[in-house]
């Protein structure tokens, strides 16, 4: 044997070390993709049903605020309605109201005035007593 050959010889028993020593990382990389398969197929077959219920739950939300709409539909028409109602009163009853309250706080006060005149002795001319008023 020739030194050319001897190295030929080494040269490919390096090669063949290289190839099984990456072939080891490849098998491992080829059960890893295996198992990552078999996990996404698991994966889908479950989501059906969980895909199922959540389409169930979102009817259900969807129905429920379809109902609160109406609801809020009602609540809104009905306080308007509240609104002209008390429109209507202030205008028919509140002028009127508050008027006959400052006729009869007047004519309260002007009784009151009355008494206290008729308590007050008759012919002198009575001072009265009053806050910050002069001695």
């Amino acid at each position: 044997m020739t030194p050319t050959q001897i190295a030929a010889l080494i040269a490919a028993g390096a090669f063949v070390l290289l190839v099984v020593l990456l072939a080891i990382p490849l098998i491992k990389l080829g059960r890893t993709l295996d198992e990552a398969t078999i996990a996404i197929r698991k994966a889908h077959e479950n989501s059906d049903p969980l895909f199922t219920g959540a389409n169930t739950t979102i009817t259900h939300v969807n129905n429920q605020l379809e109902r609160v709409d109406g609801i809020t539909a009602n609540a809104k028409t009905i306080s308007g309605n509240v609104s002209a109602l008390s429109s209507l009163f202030t205008a028919t009853l509140g002028g009127p109201l508050v008027k006959t309250a400052a006729f009869s706080y007047g004519v309260s006060k002007a009784l009151r005035a009355r008494r206290k005149r008729k308590q007050e002795p008759a012919g002198r001319h009575f001072r009265r007593k009053g806050k910050g008023g002069r001695k």
